[in-house]
């Protein structure tokens, strides 16, 4: 069973008591990037509504997490073919060592 910690934190201007099994310090870095998101939209944006505003955040931070997943896959997909490929360049190389006779035979 997981133990759940409340934590209070500012988002918008507003306090929110919040329950969750995560480090109390990680849910505030949470909610200050939320915070921030939040902050940013509506000074770049003007006068909207809070739930616009949140909103926005919500897509905005939506959006950086589908291009970091992206990225993320991107980076898999090239590893995975970068260690494939080097894998089959050791494997030639120790296939050519053994056909040229890579150890001597005693007599």
């Amino acid at each position: 069973m997981t133990d759940k910690r409340s934590v209070t934190v500012r988002i918008a201007g507003e306090e929110h008591t919040i329950r969750a099994s995560a480090e109390p310090e990680y849910t505030r870095a949470c909610a200050r990037f939320v915070d921030e998101r939040i902050q940013q939209i509506r000074a770049s944006a003007g006068l909207l509504e809070s739930h616009k505003i949140a909103i926005l955040a919500a897509l905005s931070i939506a959006d950086e997490y589908f291009q970091a997943r992206d990225d993320a896959e991107k980076l898999r997909k090239e590893t995975t073919s970068r260690a494939t490929n080097l894998l089959r360049r050791i494997e030639a190389e120790i296939g050519s060592g053994a056909e040229s006779g890579g150890e001597a035979e005693s007599a």
